[in-house]
């Protein structure tokens, strides 16, 4: 079957046909969507940003043409505008921010931010002091606190200028009110806006500012830290550590400066894995838990509760128990080895987490019996909600049960749990406790760089080049490309889906 094909032979095509061309059709725009992602999204919003800082200034440049002495003098004094005309609290909230922020500048920001070019150049030591004739314990520069603060300091910065920008946008739009003999919104009129029409606004605030804090910052640094030698042996605070360019983005995919292309192999390997990993993670609990719950639902079934309940159980046993569990019953001299040796059904241990390719295997088994519980609870409550009259017009209709699943029930499940299939997707991908707690990345393989095992995930190969190698730039490189991985195919595959682009068929 080519594609893609008319409307009239799609017709004409069988369910299995149709669902197979749709998927087909899925995976064969994803190109065209990851090139659109690049040539036409990003532009896009590179244009936008442009637009809004284009307005910014033809604000600040009409304030400064156009406004009064009061206007004017907020860009020197914020809230001179708004205390000017009686605007109390606006202007003192204002006043209050300059002075805090030039306060944290002066007398702490100011000599972090002035280091963060060379991240410190003063090493701890003993030296030599000719007053005293004798040697000191010198406190020298710590680059990790030199990174950190300045970091914070630049942030302080750009909050800074925003809200100047908008001190002196607020302050121009009062002077026009006034101007226009308007009454001024007082400080009793603004806590009311900020309780009513800019409610959401009071809601989102702390929201974002966690955000801001606790998300973007530390992807920042961690971007920073990818651009030096912030390794075992240049650890703050007894050494330093400085800028080194792309040199760990090179390491990372084959040369830079340690000369591995190891390193490069052992990469591309992982993320294949990974990859692989993470799709068969997803889609085996879906479709399994899926069947599973349509079973479970399906009418005649006897004792549906007992089947559920002990379903749920399994949930109630907090997963490192069973994963650590499930590692000892597997192991070489586990009990599943020893009861089958003991049966007389084999000789030799079967290597279920020794072998490589064994391993693999072995964890995705494990993972489809911890999580099609989940699937198949979150399944029945929307198989619960299919109304009852589709499947008897089908029926009607002489659709047997097979035709009834592709038709209603697959693309309604689809529809409504495509989000969850995304985030299942990007969880796996980061999936640190069943690879770690089955075989901690193990086999060992000698022909990948820094300790990788053959069942090492990213997120775990992470862990291992932090906590046992301490390298950390080469680490926050490899951050980036899993972060830019799971951003990517998280935006353009949930944008594809019929719960974006058809919100309205099930509404």
């Amino acid at each position: 079957m080519t594609y893609p094909i008319s409307e009239l032979e799609y017709l004409k095509l069988n369910g299995w046909q149709k669902f197979g061309y749709k998927m087909t059709g899925f995976f064969k725009n994803l190109p065209t969507a990851f090139k659109n992602f690049f040539t036409k999204t990003i532009p896009a919003l590179a244009i936008r940003f442009w637009l809004m800082i284009k307005g910014w200034f033809m604000t600040i440049g009409a304030a400064a043409k156009h406004g009064d002495w009061k206007t004017r003098m907020s860009f020197v004094f914020m809230g001179s505008s708004q205390l000017g005309r009686k605007q109390i609290m606006r202007g003192l909230l204002y006043l209050f921010f300059e002075v805090v922020f030039f306060a944290y500048l002066i007398f702490f920001g100011w000599q972090y931010l002035g280091l963060l070019g060379t991240l410190g150049t003063k090493v701890s030591g003993e030296y030599y002091n000719p007053d005293k004739d004798i040697y000191e314990y010198v406190q020298g520069d710590n680059s990790l606190l030199i990174l950190l603060y300045g970091l914070l300091t630049v942030f302080f910065i750009v909050a800074f200028v925003y809200v100047w920008y908008q001190n002196v946008k607020t302050g121009y739009a009062a002077q026009q009110i006034a101007e226009a003999k308007q009454k001024l919104p007082t400080a009793k009129d603004d806590v009311r806006s900020l309780a009513d029409e800019q409610y959401h606004r009071t809601l989102l605030s702390m929201p974002l500012l966690g955000l801001s804090i606790f998300t973007i910052f530390p992807i920042i640094f961690m971007i920073l830290v990818a651009f030096t030698n912030y390794d075992d042996a240049h650890l703050p605070p007894a050494n330093l550590f400085t800028w080194i360019g792309f040199d760990n983005f090179s390491t990372v995919l084959g040369g830079g400066i340690s000369g591995n292309a190891k390193f490069g192999s052992t990469f591309g390997r992982i993320l294949l894995w990974t990859v692989v990993w993470a799709f068969f993670a997803t889609f085996s609990n879906y479709i399994l838990g899926m069947i599973v719950a349509i079973i479970i639902n399906k009418k005649g079934i006897k004792l549906k509760k007992l089947w559920r309940t002990i379903l749920i159980m399994t949930i109630a046993v907090p997963q490192f128990v069973s994963l650590l569990l499930m590692s000892q019953m597997l192991a070489d001299h586990g009990a599943i080895n020893n009861i089958l040796k003991s049966w007389g059904w084999i000789d030799q241990s079967i290597p279920f987490l020794t072998n490589g390719n064994l391993a693999k295997v072995t964890i995705i088994v494990v993972n489809i019996w911890i999580g099609i519980p989940y699937t198949m609870l979150m399944c029945t409550g929307i198989l619960m909600n299919i109304p009852e009259d589709l499947f008897e017009s089908a029926r009607m209709d002489g659709a047997g049960p097979v035709k009834a699943f592709f038709k209603i029930t697959l693309p309604y499940m689809l529809h409504i749990t495509a989000p969850y299939l995304i985030t299942q997707f990007i969880g796996n991908l980061n999936n640190f406790n069943v690879i770690f707690l089955l075989t901690g990345g193990n086999p060992i393989d000698p022909d990948m760089a820094t300790g990788a095992g053959e069942t090492d995930l990213l997120i775990t190969w992470l862990y291992k080049l932090i906590m046992q190698n301490q390298k950390y730039g080469v680490a926050a490189v490899i951050s980036i490309f899993m972060f830019i991985i799971t951003a990517v195919v998280s935006l353009i595959v949930y944008n594809r889906s019929s719960a974006v682009k058809n919100e309205e068929d099930f509404m």
